[in-house]
């Protein structure tokens, strides 16, 4: 019985292997590189890389299509590439969040206005932490604070903004949520949530490869993202490497509450593996199953539109725009991490429909 698992186990594998291979391929790939972990609490079963972290050197919009590098200039992805994470940024802001929780500092059902009162508008209409992590804040999704002259006039215009539904009464996902949640960290802590991700998350788990605004040295192991330039992006930067592709997240300096971390496949199968285990050293055993139980906090909970058949028992993960994505199954015992270079070279109409075939093949492969 145990040979037949393991031969069942193997091929299922070996099928995922075959999904993500592909994604990089073909005339009108996916993205243009890819690294996949996936494994269970005790380990690995997959850490493969494939494509290319660096292929393209813009986007050519009359022709519809990325103006290539020279060929010896194209880099592969491999194992210790980091990738932009946008919006897995999240989950680490939300760890942090619980840890303040566990620490007295906050409470999930604290009004906002209690810890960052700066905030005139979640004051005035009585926003939750519970509410921010929730999505239930009644939040428009984003604003243009890449707009605004200036860090103070960005934070104060995003201190303004009323939710257009009452608090607590409609779910709509929006990164405003999480750049108040970090004001609230951030106020109730005494220090920036670079410094709380690190002395939360990434330290104590011992993620080096893993922070906000890495450093020159880095740039050698980092992919690529987008040639943003409008009509498509929201600001004209150019080819972007090593530096926040969101474009809030990069008029915030790089540190924000919903987007900018960078990091490895391997880093992020680390913090999977401590959520399987129940937390440690991150979190209690009964704040990490309160954040990954349905409704999820920050966590998003049983989507098969990108865990496939993952999806049903109480998988929880989230996707990032630059073609992120995340999936611990404590039913089954195991994770999935693609990081995967989608907005290269210029962002298009997004498609799950890859990340929910390779959670499929781990749930068959595993049973």
């Amino acid at each position: 019985m145990a040979a037949t698992y393991e031969a069942e186990r193997d091929r299922g594998l070996t099928r995922l292997l075959e999904i993500v291979r592909a994604l990089p391929e073909g005339e009108r790939p996916w993205c243009s590189g890819v690294a996949l972990a996936a494994g269970t609490a005790s380990g690995p079963l997959a850490e493969e890389s494939f494509g290319w972290a660096v292929r393209y050197a813009a986007y050519d919009e009359r022709a519809d299509r990325g103006v290539e590098l020279p060929r010896e200039r194209w880099l592969p992805v491999r194992r210790d590439t980091l990738f932009d994470l946008a919006s897995l940024t999240k989950l680490c802001t939300t760890i942090v969040a619980l840890r303040a929780v566990e620490r007295g500092l906050i409470a999930l059902d604290g009004r906002v206005a209690a810890y960052a009162p700066e905030c005139t508008a979640a004051a005035e209409h009585g926003i939750t932490v519970r509410q921010l992590l929730t999505h239930t804040s009644g939040l428009i999704p984003e604003l243009p604070l890449y707009e605004e002259d200036g860090m103070e006039w960005r934070w104060a215009r995003l201190a303004a903004e009323p939710p257009v539904t009452p608090p607590g009464t409609a779910r709509r996902y929006s990164d405003l949520n999480f750049l108040l949640l970090q004001r609230v960290l951030e106020r109730t802590a005494g220090r920036g949530l670079d410094r709380l991700v690190q002395e939360t998350v990434t330290g104590p788990l011992g993620m080096a490869d893993t922070r906000f605004n890495p450093p020159a040295s880095w740039l050698p192991r980092i992919a690529a993202t987008e040639d943003q330039r409008r009509p498509w992006g929201k600001a004209d930067r150019g080819m972007l490497r090593g530096v926040v592709h969101d474009e809030n997240a990069w008029a915030l300096g790089g540190v924000a509450g919903h987007a900018g971390l960078f990091s490895t496949a391997g880093d992020l199968a680390v913090l999977c593996r401590a959520l399987l285990a129940g937390g440690g050293p991150m979190l209690s055993p009964e704040s990490t199953e309160l954040m990954l139980t349905a409704p999820g906090l920050g966590f998003e909970v049983d989507q098969p539109w990108f865990m496939g058949e993952l999806a049903g028992r109480g998988a929880a993960g989230h996707t990032g725009f630059t073609g992120t994505s995340l999936v611990v199954d404590r039913a089954r015992g195991v994770y999935l991490v693609l990081l995967a270079t989608t907005v290269h070279p210029r962002r298009r109409a997004g498609d799950s429909a890859p990340r929910a075939a390779a959670a499929t093949a781990l749930a068959r492969a595993v049973g």
